[in-house]
């Protein structure tokens, strides 16, 4: 039985005392057994929140890491400088980082390989734009996000993979897929993993993004293919962000 992961994406949101601020809340909550909760928190943050968390449950990602160890990469953050600050996340293949920065599949590959080599865990985002979905190529496009920026792994590497699938006309939108079109788009994630890794997808993480919200969380947990959620808008929110959690 899979445990269930809620991962909050923060983006570039909050401020200093906002981030202190919405962690303290979350350290209160009631988190359910069996289930992991990360936040993925702007890079500045990140080791003024470790120590925060220090002891607690509730665990860091970053948002995004350079594919290379070191160099002339002015603004960038690599991988091993993650790793030396105890993050244990980073979040690679967002659609905004595939958008606004360009990142193609052959990039995000580099990215894996840099992540997984300085020991994070990697959540690895795919998803179709809407008119991929209305065309009804949703499925073969997200393949080829996987095929190319992740099945190069081996099986040991690919333990440490946890897939979001975030449709990205769900993203930010008010849109939300219906809880068969979540089940259907992860229950066929988890049939391309099993072709290329065999029972290695029946422990796979698989989470949905996409303007989840309390009002509907319950309903896409209760999918037999989705074990979590990685949660934009409503992850910035206290109360919205335990209730989901919750759900």
């Amino acid at each position: 039985m899979r445990n269930k992961i809620v991962a909050g994406n923060w983006k570039m949101n909050k401020i200093r005392g906002e981030a202190n601020d919405l962690v303290n809340a979350l350290k209160t909550a009631s988190i359910p057994a069996g289930t992991q909760v990360i936040l993925g928190v702007p890079s500045l943050y990140l080791s003024e929140l470790s120590s925060n968390l220090q002891g607690h449950a509730i665990k860091l990602s970053a948002q995004n890491c350079h594919q290379a160890v070191s160099g002339a990469y002015t603004g960038e953050i690599s991988a091993a400088m993650l790793a030396a600050i105890d993050v244990p996340y980073v979040i690679l293949g967002h659609s905004e980082r595939r958008a606004y920065f360009h990142e193609d599949n052959a990039i995000l590959a580099a990215k894996v390989d840099a992540a997984l080599e300085a020991g994070l865990k990697v959540i690895f985002c795919c998803g179709e734009p809407l008119e991929v979905r209305e065309a009804n190529g949703h499925v073969a496009f997200v393949q080829k996000q996987l095929e190319e920026g992740l099945f190069h792994l081996d099986e040991t590497a690919f333990a440490n993979i946890t897939i979001a699938y975030e449709p990205i006309w769900a993203i930010g939108t008010g849109v939300t897929a219906s809880k068969e079109q979540a089940q259907e788009m992860h229950l066929e994630i988890r049939k391309m993993v099993a072709a290329k890794y065999g029972d290695a997808s029946k422990s796979l993480h698989i989470l949905y993004g996409g303007s989840v919200k309390p009002s509907n969380a319950g309903e896409i947990f209760a999918q037999p293919d989705v074990d979590g959620a990685l949660v934009g808008g409503a992850s910035l929110k206290a109360d919205d962000f335990t209730q989901i959690i919750q759900a």
